[in-house]
């Protein structure tokens, strides 16, 4: 049976009056992609905010392992082995890719602040040693050569490849992808497909997904969790996920589930 790597429980999360979570609960199995969907608004960022700790959850927990994390400052949710990307690129624009990756990387150098400025054998070999992981992860993101582009200078899904070398330099154990195919047309978003699907062989992580696309939950999921106005409505397979009348209704409205649905 499948170890549980994440436990989200009970969560809630209020801005002053505004509940944008509501007593929000799943896990998330090691090995597993598993996907949290639903309409605009619904709170998938939130959760996303609340695991990482980006926002502090009002209420409930969430635990990662045996170890509670609700709590914690992001910078050590981070070196426990959670790392993520974001809707809206989040790349150093004005760095070198390379440079980007090696960002990443800082959580697991071994020199301290008087090795560097003393410039020993021993920070040299680590900052060595990083920049040949830097140039391996390079080559895996599809941009081999191209290490001392400015991120700003790349291409679009270029920059969403980089953006996730990055967040897998932190060495994660948990990888939590927000939109990783938004804006890309269909060659594109099956590219990617296969690129997350390379990432959880590679480095034999999990995968925590936002998606808008079906097509990439329904044929890249595990398990699926749905959210609608920060309530869990429904979580299975994708395929019972997708048949549930409350999924239905929330995306395509109530008339139309009495059609999609059969009474």
């Amino acid at each position: 049976m499948a170890k549980t790597l994440l436990s989200v429980c009970n969560v809630g999360m209020r801005f002053g009056g505004l509940v944008a979570l509501s007593d929000v609960s799943f896990d998330v199995q090691e090995g597993s992609i598993h996907s949290v969907i639903g309409p605009n608004g619904a709170g998938k960022t939130t959760v996303f905010n609340c695991i990482t700790q980006n926002l502090r959850p009002s209420s409930g927990e969430v635990w990662f392992g045996d170890e509670r994390i609700d709590g914690l400052k992001p910078d050590r949710v981070a070196a426990l082995g959670i790392s993520r990307t974001y809707q809206n690129i989040r790349l150093f624009r004005n760095i070198s890719a390379i440079e980007n990756l090696l960002v990443g990387m800082h959580l697991h150098l071994r020199s301290s602040w008087w090795g560097a400025v003393l410039n020993t054998p021993f920070t040299r070999a680590d900052e060595r040693a990083a920049h040949e992981q830097a140039l391996e992860l390079l080559q895996f993101v599809g941009l081999r050569g191209r290490g001392d582009m400015l991120a700003r200078n790349l291409a679009y899904g270029e920059q969403r490849r980089l953006e996730i070398g990055r967040a897998l330099a932190t060495r994660p154990r948990l990888l939590l992808l927000d939109e990783p195919t938004a804006g890309m047309n269909p060659r594109e978003t099956s590219e990617m497909m296969a690129f997350v699907e390379r990432v959880r062989a590679r480095y034999a992580i999990t995968l925590l997904l936002i998606e808008h696309q079906m097509r990439v939950v329904m044929s890249m999921s595990d398990r699926v969790t749905v959210l609608d106005h920060g309530t869990k409505i429904a979580e299975g397979k994708p395929a019972e996920v997708q048949r549930d009348p409350a999924v239905i209704a929330a995306y395509l409205g109530t008339a139309a589930a009495a059609h999609a649905v059969p009474a």
